[in-house]
């Protein structure tokens, strides 16, 4: 079954829709989607490596401006719903306390974030919510998510064909592996 998923996702990265796709899940992956841009980046990439960089581009831009969507709704919507909970449960001041710190740290909460498995749409939201300085929270998502989409580009267009070859001969594992990671970014959220 992992095979056909495999066989059917190259097939599909190859297909003329396929940017456009890249685009809106690298949009969606900022603001509400679950699943990350990767699953279709990697194989748009080892389809045609020609395009790397068009697509470490598009996933970068589509990303941001996804970010940027998710920091709008934790602003807008934490006004109108997180804080009159928050002030009627007596915990307003602790999220105030909470803003500070994040704020004075929210460069490289917002970098670290966009650069590793956990869910950037979290970072993006709480950016929001806590009145992060915009252009602050937009160069270091540029930043992170850059060389995110960039360092993986490169390392699909150098080592390209022996990285596909180890995929398909391990399909079994490195879908184990990107599963795990990907849980355990989610379980990292419980945590911190």
């Amino acid at each position: 079954m992992l095979r056909r998923l495999y066989d059917w996702t190259m097939s599909l990265a190859a297909g003329p829709r396929a940017p456009a796709a890249l685009g809106v899940v690298s949009f969606a992956e900022s603001s509400v989607f679950p699943l990350p841009p990767d699953l279709l980046l990697i194989p748009m990439i080892l389809a045609d490596k020609t395009r790397a960089w068009a697509f470490a581009t598009l996933c970068t831009v589509a990303s941001v401006l996804g970010g940027l969507a998710g920091y709008a709704i934790g602003a807008l919507l934490f006004l109108q719903l997180a804080e009159p909970i928050l002030q009627f449960y007596g915990y307003l001041d602790k999220f105030e306390a909470f803003r500070a710190q994040y704020n004075d740290w929210g460069a490289w909460i917002v970098f670290i974030a966009g650069v590793t498995p956990f869910p950037f749409k979290v970072i993006t939201i709480a950016s929001g919510a806590t009145a992060l300085n915009l252009p602050v929270f937009i160069l270091a998502s540029i930043a992170a998510r850059a060389l995110r989409f960039f360092v993986v580009a490169a390392l699909l267009y150098w080592l390209g064909p022996p990285i596909r070859a180890f995929i398909e001969r391990r399909l079994g594992l490195v879908f184990t592996v990107f599963t795990l990671m990907l849980v355990g970014g989610f379980v990292a959220l419980k945590y911190i």
